[in-house]
């Protein structure tokens, strides 16, 4: 007869087409019977790469995936990319073992009060629920856009399964995004409709939602300028847009946004980054938001409008159909002349002779083909990242690690971004201090990955922590990392590396673009500490209080 396992493993095969995981004790029997299902397993390195690799799947694909570990050490290392896919509101299942049902044993933690600290929903299978279980979790994820972890007893994994799986393949009960009030859309069209400098923000909540064309007819509308934030991009018209909001913003784009009087924010959170730590919006005006949630995500927020953007958006369009426009894209030069968008080019090498950020990441810009699907880890580099590379649509570019401010889940991210879109070349851009972190799935990257490109940003130092600490005169020998030959590593795995001193060294990596040929190639880029990203400089603006103090 079925196990619970195996009536887990039917249930998953209704609903989705990946898992990623690490073989343990505590998940043998579910990975034996999945198996006979049509689901795509592929195997990471370490547990923590499980989840992160789910995550960056549905980041850049929109479906969910599941990731499974063993319980106990196997559980507790996925703890970060759980919190991770919390906060970036990911909707993905683990599936994993768990202590038995007589008790904790000496190497179990409990596991449940560990999900919830994270805020990571928890459900236990019992023998007569695994499908029902199963069918909860997922749709659990999808109604709350979270990470949701299942359980399996160790005792009970093995068990013959006491329910049907009759039931196992209907569709889940999701409801849809609530539309938004009516009364609430006839404020923000006033807003709007009085708008002599309009801004419209949009968020990867716009684009989830599919607001991209209905923001882009009400943008056109009001003689909008547009913006996004960092995630939200590709959702406008280039020739209106300002780019990024906040410190990956162009300085003068970014100025040129503070004088807007409204500023309509489509399912983008306001986080202080996007905000510019309070400096991105001018204090006399109007803030709308579309989002969601429940309540308006910033006490900036005069005018909340809860519900699907989407519909309202589509709303403010029938009710601004007669609104003249603005005028203020057309008043506005910076476009044409490029003083708005146009980033500082860098030069061939910094003073110390090693890589410019900047030339480099213009240059890896121009010789990495358009069909990219773009993952990132964290850390200071991301400022050069945002600047200069371009991004088509916000499911083309995950920032993974940005949400919980964690680094080392890059090289695991890009095993699940390729597995959602195998056919297109795979880009992970990290850190060397996050590339280290995450060493075990760098040969899950090379194995799994068909065509793409790894890009160190090698500057032989935990970057943030050397322009930030460092510059407050905290003691710089912890924050170094010893020359690490990450070509080596690479070549050690299979991969194809190349070690990138001077611009040049990249005509390698143009040729092998060129040929069309399938792999991965590390490049190991050996950039200097001597320039700090302009992001950068608003954190420090805003720890410097704190700092002062301690080294007066």
């Amino acid at each position: 007869m079925p196990t619970v396992s195996a009536h887990i493993a039917t249930t998953l095969a209704a609903h989705v087409t990946d898992m990623f995981g690490v073989m343990g004790n505590g998940n043998a029997y579910l990975l034996d019977a999945l198996a006979d299902t049509p689901v795509s397993y592929t195997a990471v390195r370490h547990e923590a790469g499980t989840v992160a690799a789910a995550d960056a799947y549905y980041r850049t694909c929109g479906r969910i995936a599941v990731a499974t570990s063993t319980y106990g050490p196997g559980f507790t290392n996925t703890i970060t990319p759980l919190a991770e896919a919390v906060k970036a509101h990911t909707p993905l299942v683990l599936v994993t073992g768990a202590a038995p049902t007589t008790g904790l044993r000496p190497w179990d933690v409990d596991q449940a009060a560990l999900c919830r600290a994270v805020g990571a929903h928890v459900v236990t299978v019992s023998q007569d629920s695994p499908v029902a279980s199963t069918r909860a979790v997922l749709e659990y994820a999808l109604t709350h856009r979270t990470a949701v972890v299942l359980e399996i007893p160790y005792d009970v994994g093995g068990l013959e399964a006491l329910d049907g799986v009759d039931t196992a393949s209907a569709p889940l009960a999701v409801p849809a995004p609530q539309p938004p009030r009516a009364h609430d859309l006839d404020v923000a069209a006033r807003a709007l409709h009085a708008a002599r400098r309009p801004l419209l923000l949009a968020g990867r909540g716009a684009f989830l939602s599919g607001a991209a064309n209905t923001m882009r007819d009400l943008a056109d509308r009001l003689g909008a300028l547009t913006a996004s934030s960092a995630l939200g991009r590709g959702q406008f018209d280039a020739r209106y847009d300002l780019g990024v909001a906040g410190g990956f913003g162009q300085d003068n784009a970014m100025q040129l946004a503070t004088t807007a009087d409204v500023v309509l924010v489509i399912g983008a959170g306001l986080n202080q980054f996007t905000m510019r730590f309070g400096a991105l919006i001018g204090d006399d005006a109007t803030v709308v938001q579309l989002d969601v949630e429940d309540a308006p995500t910033s006490d900036r927020v005069d005018v909340f409008v809860s519900g699907d953007a989407r519909t309202a958006v589509e709303g403010l369009n029938a009710r601004l159909a007669d609104s003249a426009s603005s005028g203020w894209r057309d008043s506005v030069t910076g476009f044409a002349d490029g003083t708005l968008t146009t980033r500082e080019p860098g030069d061939r090498a910094a003073s110390d002779g090693l890589l410019d950020p900047r030339s480099l990441t213009k240059r890896l810009n121009e010789i990495i083909p358009d069909d990219r699907v773009m993952v990132t880890d964290g850390g200071h580099f991301l400022g050069w990242v945002n600047q200069y590379f371009d991004v088509a649509s916000p499911d083309r570019f995950a920032m993974v690690g940005t949400p919980f401010q964690s680094i080392g889940l890059g090289l695991p991210s890009l095993v699940g971004s390729a597995a959602a879109r195998p056919e297109e070349f795979s880009v992970l851009c990290t850190g060397d201090g996050g590339g280290l972190m995450a060493l075990a799935d760098l040969e899950s990257a090379v194995r799994t990955v068909k065509r793409g490109v790894i890009i160190v940003y090698n500057d032989a130092a935990y970057g943030a922590e050397i322009h930030l600490y460092g510059l407050a005169g905290f003691d710089a020998h912890p924050m170094m990392i010893s020359g690490v030959d990450f070509a080596g590593l690479a070549r050690s795995v299979g991969a194809d590396a190349v070690t990138v001193n001077t611009l040049d060294d990249l005509d390698v990596f143009e040729r092998w673009v060129a040929s069309g040929d399938d792999g991965v190639m590390l490049l190991d880029c050996r950039i200097t500490q001597s320039l700090r990203a302009p992001y950068q400089e608003e954190v420090i603006a805003q720890n410097s209080a704190l700092f002062a103090p301690a080294h007066a």
